[in-house]
């Protein structure tokens, strides 16, 4: 029998987003100049429309200068790690 992962947390993700674009001061057309993406994926990130691809969330970590864990550590921030349970 397969044991799933909890679900994501994908409120956890955009708030991350909109608070590293905050503590930075930039608005969504600069961080779109600093990522390459288009100013609207930026929008329907932050406000949960779309969740983004792996190459998304890589090109705004490298726009943050982040390790790409940072912003997506924030998936799993109230997960217990598979394997540590009774550890």
């Amino acid at each position: 029998m397969a044991i799933l992962p909890p679900d994501p947390d994908l409120t956890a993700l955009r708030v991350n987003l909109a608070r590293l674009r905050a503590e930075r001061g930039w608005t969504f057309d600069e961080l779109a100049s600093r990522s390459g993406l288009a100013r609207r994926t930026l929008i329907d990130l932050e406000h949960g429309r779309t969740t983004g691809t792996v190459t998304t969330w890589r090109a705004l970590a490298h726009a943050f200068d982040v390790p790409i864990e940072r912003l997506l550590g924030t998936l799993c921030d109230d997960h217990t790690p598979a394997g540590t349970h009774g550890s």
